[in-house]
């Protein structure tokens, strides 16, 4: 580390995401951690949902070491697109990033919703989204989570998860996770 990353105040102060109008369209880069603190800057975000086979959802435990939303349960993988790339690409980076998922695991990536939110963490800071939601089923389940990213993993039913989401609230699910799920992402896909 540079004596000037020394100086930055969080390892996302080092980085950009994509500043969006409310159709999802680039209007430019900003910094990550500016985006999310004060009131937020809405930007270009994903949240990728993985299936097996059976119909069960993959949820994964953001680390402790997180900013924003630390220990919550996500579906999956979330994160930003950087310029120039792809929802899809950017999904296939961070799935074997977080979770050793490589795409020879998986053949039917595909976007399913986009909505925009925006919601406070605590006193930490902001997500003011306009979040994108992929889908893909695994045919081979097998998992390497970084711990850096990923606390922990568990396997639910979607179908009971979507009709019974107060039998999950100990979980503390993420907020785009929730909005997600209220969109009911399943039905989409099988439109």
């Amino acid at each position: 580390m540079s004596g000037q990353d020394a100086d930055l105040p969080h390892e996302n102060a080092a980085q950009d995401v994509i500043a969006v109008d409310e159709d999802d369209t680039e209007l430019e880069l900003v910094n990550r951690l500016d985006a999310h603190t004060g009131d937020g800057i809405r930007h270009r975000a994903f949240t990728s949902l993985v299936f097996d086979e059976d119909d069960n959802i993959l949820l994964a435990q953001r680390a402790p070491g997180k900013r924003l939303w630390g220990t919550f349960w996500d579906g999956t993988v979330a994160s930003h697109p950087v310029e120039g790339q792809s929802q899809e690409e950017a999904t296939r980076q961070r799935l074997e990033e977080e979770l050793g998922v490589t795409p020879d695991q998986y053949d039917d990536l595909r976007l399913t919703d986009r909505f925009e939110y925006k919601r406070y963490f605590e006193n930490a800071g902001v997500e003011h989204e306009v979040c994108t939601v992929l889908q893909l089923t695994l045919t081979d389940t097998t998992l390497d989570p970084d711990e850096e990213e990923v606390a922990g993993v568990m396997w639910v039913p979607y179908e009971r998860l979507h009709s019974n989401p107060e039998w999950y609230r100990q979980l503390r699910l993420c907020p785009w996770f929730e909005i997600a799920m209220r969109r009911d992402v399943r039905s989409e896909a099988d439109d």
